[in-house]
């Protein structure tokens, strides 16, 4: 142990005690004789409201009258609430504390060096376990020590107090405190390290039993190191009730000698390093218990996911707030705290997300949202979405992410947890483990009886608005068996003009990409071709799926070359893209990624594109006839002169189309896809779109950011 040791030597040190010096012996031989008088009986005590109680008479008692933050607020509480049962408590154990403060006393005052006479308190105390004795030891030390200050405070307004201050010598005390200042300091600084070391040893005896075992390091380190912790926290009472018994009895001259200043220094220096060694076990302690807590919750959450309820309050609460001392959740309308019951046997849409949520995935959630409002026959009154915000817990809570967090809140409509803090550490683990939450927001469904219905509707409603309602794994496979590929499919509601071009009949270009010199020959060349060909067309430049920045001087671009029609508001361009990855993540999540309908070979491929230059889809009207790479589509319109030739046999739409596939049929480039580690359900495996084998699948490491991912697949063969 001799990282308790003093400096002054590995296992001897000399400590003044009493009126000489004592040799004190090897920490080992020393605690074998306190080990040795440890006989508990099995009786308990209480031991905090007695430690609360020493801990206000202590805060109060100091030369310089210091009450900290709290303390008299925890006195008034145990005041309230325990006052019986503490005045019971300490009737029981008066004789007791009598007997320490009158040895301490006897001992201090006849001379006896400080480790016999905490040998003798050992033995006074041999029945009572390691806590109990060091309150019960600091109760005694506390009374006469309260006694003193409490004089020292009032003999100058109080005739009796002023009668018995002076036979205690205390106003020449006073007359001198610039003299004795730094015995003073020193008794304060002490008098803290014992009440530090006690509060913590305390802290373990609390520890539950149910979820740490004598056999955890940890807490085997630190039983084996509480002993001599209290033994040097008594020993340190005996050194501060002898200071005092010297003021009170030899008076000022003999006190302010600068060695016994030294010694409760000394000891104030090895209590600091027994609490901080102890501490640390503590604190490992606790982080034990919390995970075991955790784990237990963790499994508590699976078996409740697993039995059929009544209603969804089990869940809820499990998930939310189990407890019932406050409202846990803020209605978005109002913005004010509600119960929890307010989602009783309702379908329950968890938006579950970090702090970082997008302003454009948060602007189109609201429009759906407000929309579903709008339809409250059928949706008001069934269901309900409830934000649940996750925080990394390595990152300390700060006023940013507070101001982060009211933000993103004040902005809902709809209901939002109050606090991330409500959410438990075991539903975090759950929300990533089980539901598969990364950092991109999910949507779990929740039926009236708490049962997950979708483990995620965000591609549902991105998709297809409410049309998904009530967004269950089930209305999502029916709501893939109606669609076709389509126009419509990509564009939806997103652009108003472009739908009424599709009734139109029209033929319309939508194309992307961010080399702009591509840009300008296939807008020219398409342009050129519809001339030709005397056909109606539109061009629609829909950006790409990353590079924000690049997209936008692009966009800039093509408004002032009149290239083609564009979106200006770069919220429609993330709506079209982040469309678009969720048709293959809701293919993914109900298992048909690989899935061979011409559909979802269509949509890998475009996704594919997107990732590697320049694209483009033609229709007419809500027919595509062509979805093709800018290495292929380029050409086609380039070599018009070649096809065109069929056009009056064949038409427009059948003549580019093949001359499109013979060129593809040369030179076709396979697909690659990239999935981010942001996403929570990523496929095992994918077949190329383009050449039906299977992809090759790497995995890369480091920052994400809008071209950087951490896993892609490419179409070479396994």
């Amino acid at each position: 142990m001799a990282y308790w040791s003093s400096s002054s030597g590995p296992t001897q040190q000399l400590i003044k005690g009493g009126r000489g010096m004592v040799a004190m012996s090897d920490d080992n031989i020393m605690m074998k004789q306190i080990i040795a008088t440890h006989t508990p009986d099995g009786r308990e005590v209480d031991v905090k409201p007695l430690f609360f109680l020493v801990q206000d008479i202590l805060n109060r008692a100091t030369f310089q009258v210091e009450t900290p933050e709290g303390a008299q607020v925890q006195m008034e509480i145990e005041d309230k609430t325990q006052q019986a049962g503490l005045i019971a408590m300490v009737d029981a154990i008066s004789y007791t504390i009598d007997r320490i403060s009158c040895e301490i006393a006897y001992k201090a005052l006849g001379g006896s060096d400080a480790h016999a006479t905490t040998v003798s308190l050992f033995n006074l105390l041999a029945t009572y376990s390691w806590d109990a004795k060091l309150v019960l030891t600091l109760a005694a030390f506390a009374l006469n020590y309260g006694e003193f200050w409490l004089l020292a405070q009032i003999y100058s307004t109080n005739q009796l107090a002023k009668s018995m201050a002076i036979l205690k010598q205390l106003p020449s005390i006073m007359e001198h405190t610039g003299q004795l200042k730094s015995r003073f300091d020193a008794l304060n600084n002490l008098i803290k390290a014992m009440m530090d070391v006690t509060k913590c040893v305390i802290q373990f005896k609390e520890l539950p039993s149910a979820y740490i075992q004598p056999d955890v390091a940890a807490f085997s380190t630190a039983m084996a190191h509480i002993p001599i912790a209290v033994y040097w926290t008594i020993r340190s009472v005996v050194a501060c009730a002898t200071q005092i018994t010297m003021l009170t009895s030899l008076g000022h001259e003999v006190a302010v000698s600068t060695t016994e200043a030294w010694e409760l220094s000394t000891l104030a220096h090895k209590l600091k390093t027994i609490y901080e060694h102890l501490t640390k076990q503590l604190v490992t302690c606790y982080q034990y218990i919390d995970e075991k807590r955790s784990l237990e919750a963790f499994q508590m959450l699976l078996h409740l996911f697993e039995t059929i309820h009544v209603d969804n309050m089990k869940i809820l609460r499990a998930l939310i707030y189990a407890k019932d001392d406050l409202l846990p959740l803020v209605d978005g309308a109002s913005k004010k705290r509600v119960s929890i019951d307010v989602l009783r046997r309702r379908n329950v849409l968890l938006l579950i997300s970090s702090l970082d949520f997008s302003h454009e995935e948060l602007s189109i959630l609201e429009q759906i949202y407000l929309e579903s409002r709008q339809q409250a026959g059928r949706l008001e009154s069934h269901s309900e979405v409830v934000w649940i915000p996750i925080v990394d817990e390595s990152v300390k809570w700060n006023e940013t992410m507070q101001k982060q967090f009211e933000a993103l809140q004040a902005s809902m409509p709809w209901y939002t947890v109050h606090h991330p803090s409500l959410i438990e550490k075991a539903v975090i683990k759950f929300i990533k483990e089980v539901w598969h939450f990364k950092n991109r927001p999910i949507l779990v469904v929740l039926d009236p009886q708490g049962k997950v219905v979708s483990p995620n509707a965000i591609h549902m409603m991105w998709i297809w608005g409410i049309n998904a309602f009530p967004f269950t794994s089930t209305r999502e496979e029916a709501l893939w068996k109606e669609e076709i590929w389509r126009l419509e499919l990509l564009v939806d509601g997103i652009d108003l003009e472009i739908l009424g071009w599709i009734r139109e009949g029209k033929y319309i270009f939508l194309y992307g990409g961010d080399d702009l010199e591509w840009i300008r020959k296939f807008t020219k060349a398409a342009r050129s071709v519809a001339t030709a060909a005397s056909i109606p067309l539109e061009m629609v430049y829909v950006g790409k799926s990353t590079k924000r920045e690049q997209v936008r001087r692009i966009t800039a671009s093509i408004q002032v070359e009149k290239l083609s029609h564009f979106w200006q508001d770069h919220t429609m361009v993330w709506f079209f893209w982040t469309r678009l990855e969720s048709m293959l993540f809701s293919k993914i999540q109900l298992g048909k990624a690989d899935s061979l309908d011409p559909m979802m070979q269509e949509i890998k491929k475009l996704l594919s594109y997107d990732r590697d230059g320049g694209w483009a889809v033609l229709s007419k009207g809500s027919q595509v006839i062509v979805n093709g790479h800018g290495t292929i589509i380029l050409p086609t319109l380039l070599e018009y002169d070649i096809w065109k030739e069929h056009i009056p046999v064949k038409g427009f739409d059948v003549s580019f189309k093949e001359h499109h596939q013979k060129l593809h049929g040369v030179g076709h480039p396979c697909c690659r896809f990239e999935f981010s580690s942001h996403f929570g359900r990523t496929p095992h495996s994918m077949t190329c779109p383009e050449c039906q084998r299977v992809m090759e699948k790497f995995t890369t490491f480091g920052c994400c950011h809008d071209d950087q991912v951490p896993g892609s697949f490419s179409s070479s063969l396994r």
